[in-house]
């Protein structure tokens, strides 16, 4: 039995040795040269990490596009925007017109004036004062309209409605619309605007039975109206209104 236990004890250690000296010839033997091993908590070696990562500027704002270009000039600003507005009004009316000297009147008193926007205010009130009409929205009509044109059409919806009648609308679009005619009252600081505003509407009237009395609710109407809108310039409220209606 204790020879059995030596055999296997001298083949073990015969064993261990083999191993170490293969480990040896592997890993080879230690100078004192070698690189230190790497110490993730050094303080030294984090803080040379930092170094050699951080930027040279030391600046963190990241510019984003295009904002090198902003201008923060309020007087080039402004300047900037009374050309565009002298641009479109020329673009709008031949200098030395009527047209062009009544708009740059309005803008004069109301700087805020634009034109090319202010046609398009219009071609948006057109179709909600066409749609308000037709369903008998006397409240949005209240809004937009001078009181003697929304006394006008207030009795129209009085006399559809004692009728019983109703008015079935499609808007389809507008084609066209452009500034015909502006004018400005220095004394009463009144502005006026006339706009030619070409559209297409779908409209059929049906009586108190569904039968329909006017209009074709399959057709579309080609309508051509020439509008003036008006505001006291000046005033808190910048809406305005319109005051006079007229059928091409």
């Amino acid at each position: 039995m204790n020879e059995i236990f030596d055999v296997y004890n001298i083949i073990f250690l015969i064993a261990a040795v083999v191993i170490f000296l293969r480990l040896r010839s592997v890993l080879g033997n230690r100078t004192g040269n070698e690189n230190q091993p790497h110490d993730p908590y050094s303080a030294s070696q984090n803080q040379d990490s930092k170094q050699s990562q951080a930027p040279e500027n030391d600046d963190n704002v990241i510019p984003l596009p295009g904002s090198e270009n902003v201008d923060h000039d309020p007087e080039r600003a402004e300047r900037e925007a009374r050309e565009q507005v002298e641009a479109e009004i020329d673009k709008m009316a031949k200098k030395g017109s009527d047209l062009n000297h009544g708009l740059r009147e309005i803008w004069k008193a109301e700087p805020s004036f634009n034109p090319a926007e202010f046609v398009q205010g219009a071609r948006s009130a057109y179709e909600i004062i066409l749609m308000s009409f037709a369903q008998g929205d006397r409240r949005s009509l209240k809004d937009l309209l001078s009181p003697e044109v929304f006394a006008g059409f207030s009795a129209a919806i009085d006399d559809r409605e004692s009728r019983n009648e109703r008015v079935e609308s499609t808007f389809v679009g507008i084609d066209k619309a452009g500034i015909v005619e502006a004018n400005f009252n220095a004394k009463d600081k009144l502005a006026e605007v006339t706009i030619r505003i070409k559209g297409q509407l779908i409209t059929a009237t049906r009586d108190s039975e569904n039968r329909i009395i006017d209009g074709d609710p399959t057709a579309v109407s080609e309508l051509t109206d020439v509008w003036t809108f008006a505001r006291v310039t000046g005033e808190n409220d910048p809406n305005w209104r319109l005051v006079a209606t007229e059928s091409a």
